[in-house]
């Protein structure tokens, strides 16, 4: 009889026929063997399908699909979520690595906590308390707007409940900042996991999606509206003046980067462009320049 997968790796792909292949070998040297290997490629024109097929071929567990048209980053993650059969899913990207011990260890921190809906796992090892650990959503938001950063955690450092998952839509589709989104989300509705650091290799490079936000203003067009939004939104755990304040905060930075951008970068009319496109105001401005190392 065949086993329905508890887990399902999910990898989606777009010309990284220089990676791919060292990802799903990652994927197939985990010590936990109880998953699917769902790979979707989006049209890529090298040589990734070939790759990923001469996988498939060898593994019963791995299955490729092929997009009939490109979706981009986020809407091709939501049509990879669409064919998981796991309780669990995990995205490994295909420039991404997991270690040996990374999916057994995840799939160990959530069985621990039936009702989180997210784990997170990151850089650092360094904690007040011991791994694994539950946060309620209020605690979740507390630690990654006045502690350390959470929500900022790529798909390749998450695992999700899938069920839960879907329950909240998967991803909206924003570009750059959908992993932001939908932790913001989930974690406003359901406890979220913190789990050990370095279970996954998060691998920076050229034509990345993170690289290209980082080098254009993708990040900053984006960030504000999604944080203004997800803490004016009635699920939201923290106490509105405590919202008040980050996002206040954020219109500060947003304000300080494109007076970078005016005059360090000498595009004036970007800064104005961007500037209004944010709504911003002129106390902004005035918070950038005089006040700008205190955060809250």
């Amino acid at each position: 009889m065949k086993m329905t997968p508890l887990v399902s790796v999910l990898m989606t792909s777009y010309n990284r026929e220089k990676y791919i292949a060292a990802s799903i070998e990652s994927v197939l040297a985990s010590t936990y063997s109880n998953f699917e290997l769902i790979i979707v490629d989006d049209g890529s024109s090298d040589r990734t399908v070939e790759i990923a097929r001469g996988y498939e071929l060898k593994d019963p567990r791995i299955k490729l699909y092929i997009n009939e048209k490109n979706l981009g980053d986020y809407y091709n993650r939501n049509k990879a979520a669409s064919y998981a059969k796991g309780k669990y899913i995990k995205y490994v990207d295909s420039d991404d690595l997991i270690y040996p011990h990374g999916l057994k260890v995840m799939v160990r921190c959530m069985e621990m906590y039936p009702e989180a809906a997210i784990g997170f796992t990151g850089l650092l090892n360094q904690e007040e308390r011991p791994f694994p650990f539950l946060l309620q959503p209020k605690e979740a938001y507390e630690y990654h707007f006045f502690k350390r950063t959470l929500f900022d955690t790529g798909p390749t450092g998450l695992i999700f409940v899938t069920e839960k998952f879907r329950e909240i839509g998967g991803f909206s589709g924003k570009r750059y900042v959908g992993d932001l989104e939908i932790n913001l989300k989930l974690a406003a509705r359901f406890p979220v996991v913190k789990m050990y650091a370095s279970l996954v290799f998060w691998q920076q490079h050229e034509g990345q999606e993170f690289v290209i936000g980082q080098n254009s203003t993708g990040y900053l067009e984006l960030e504000l509206p999604v944080v203004s939004s997800e803490l004016t939104k009635k699920e939201c755990p923290l106490p509105a003046s405590q919202c008040e304040r980050i996002i206040k905060y954020y219109r500060k930075v947003s304000a300080r980067r494109l007076i970078r951008i005016a005059l360090i970068k000498r595009n004036p009319s970007l800064a104005l462009t961007i500037f209004k496109k944010l709504s911003l105001r002129s106390s902004d401005l005035a918070n950038a320049i005089f006040f700008m190392k205190k955060k809250y």
